[in-house]
């Protein structure tokens, strides 16, 4: 039996809401919401395509006939819009959209769909994971927690207008140092940010300095030589005109940063009948409950599924080793807290409602529930239902 290495250096990278491929998901969520906000059993599967000045749609829908291509067109301007993108290369006003959306598979409807004694069924076949643990107090690993609040915090400073320079298209990467199986302290990050023309890349390395030491707990800042400014130099032309993107094509940053297993499936654009997303969201809530109910100090869950098939093929849970409980009744005990069915899970979390295009940038896990039911799957309100049922 291995043990687990207690001493050592882990790496996880985020980029933001202006990187090509977050355009992309923040476009697909965005026509998502456009469609739920109309009707909440609508059916959306939207991919997007950017590239310099041009915004191309693609996928499968079912919803409201009021919905139509020029509402998609709009809603996607209006999300470029905010991400801040009025460069001649690509320009909310005047990139040229593109819709290709049609309608869904009626032998895929024929499988999800409830009728007659048949509960609605997955939308795919797929395994999901979720994960927890307690190096942060959201329950997340530290380096995808820190380098999201890189981003995020640069993307403020921005949008306030109280740093200049800055451009929406953005990356960072943070590595720590682990002692004991715990974050110490950086040993290294680097932020790559698109920026006005006319700043060199000292200028530029002075801007995102406050920002890193602002966001790492004191005494994290890593060495000034480990310190890594737009390493390639000057970043003037970014976002879609500088590299194409794509829906869906984050799912690292999505999620854990690598700390933990993925499924494979990307979340945005899909609607909650999709268990790509859906079971994926519902395996962090559980096993952030798990954590947060001190049954142990790391989580990782998985859920498996077939198309059409309403019940959850398998339950799967390891703590690490830092549970202080049954890993199999565990698993029990989740099974009979939450129902995991598609339907289930769309109903416990209520997630048919227009709360995804806030998903898209900084990852989906991590976040603070919001009032009107977004992020519903970071509550900690299952605690008690799974401590019953271990009683």
């Amino acid at each position: 039996m291995s043990v687990p290495r207690s001493d050592y250096l882990f790496t996880s990278e985020s980029v933001s809401e202006g990187h090509p491929d977050k355009v992309c998901d923040r476009i697909s969520d965005a026509v998502l919401d456009l469609f739920l906000e109309a009707d909440p059993y609508s059916r959306v599967a939207c991919e997007t395509l950017t590239t310099t000045n041009r915004i191309v749609l693609a996928g499968e829908v079912r919803g409201p006939d009021s919905i139509t291509p020029q509402k998609i067109e709009d809603v996607a301007r209006a999300a470029v819009k905010d991400i801040g993108y009025e460069q001649d290369g690509f320009h909310w006003k005047n990139a040229d959209v593109a819709v290709h959306l049609h309608a869904q598979s009626a032998h895929i409807a024929q499988g999800v769909d409830a009728a007659g004694n048949k509960d609605e069924g997955a939308g795919d076949q797929g395994i999901m994971f979720g994960y927890a643990c307690k190096e942060t107090p959201v329950l997340m690993p530290a380096p995808i927690y820190y380098s999201h609040l890189i981003l995020k915090r640069m993307a403020e400073l921005r949008h306030s207008g109280e740093v200049k320079g800055f451009g929406p298209d953005s990356k960072s990467q943070v590595t720590l140092k682990y002692v004991n199986g715990q974050p110490v302290g950086a040993t290294s990050v680097v932020v790559s940010t698109q920026h006005d023309e006319g700043l060199d890349q000292a200028g530029i390395r002075e801007l995102v300095r406050p920002v890193v030491e602002e966001v790492l707990p004191e005494g994290w800042m890593c060495p000034e030589d480990e310190f890594y400014v737009n390493p390639t130099g000057l970043f003037v032309i970014g976002g879609p005109d500088g590299d194409a993107g794509l829906t869906g094509r984050k799912i690292i940053v999505d999620t854990y940063g690598g700390a933990a297993p993925h499924g494979g499936g990307a979340f945005s654009g899909k609607d909650p009948t999709k268990v790509d997303r859906s079971a994926a969201y519902a395996a962090r809530y559980v096993a952030k409950n798990v954590v947060a109910a001190g049954l142990a100090d790391k989580c990782t869950l998985q859920l498996a599924y077939a198309i059409g098939v309403s019940k959850p093929l398998s339950i799967y849970v390891d703590t690490h080793g830092t549970g202080n409980v049954d890993e199999a009744a565990l698993e029990t005990a989740i099974s009979k807290a939450m129902d995991l069915s598609p339907r289930g899970i769309r109903e416990h979390l209520n997630l048919s409602r227009p709360i995804y295009a806030r998903t898209a940038a900084y990852g989906h896990f991590g976040r603070e529930p919001d009032a009107d039911g977004g992020f519903s799957w970071e509550k900690t309100d299952l605690v008690d239902a799974i401590k019953a049922e271990l009683s």
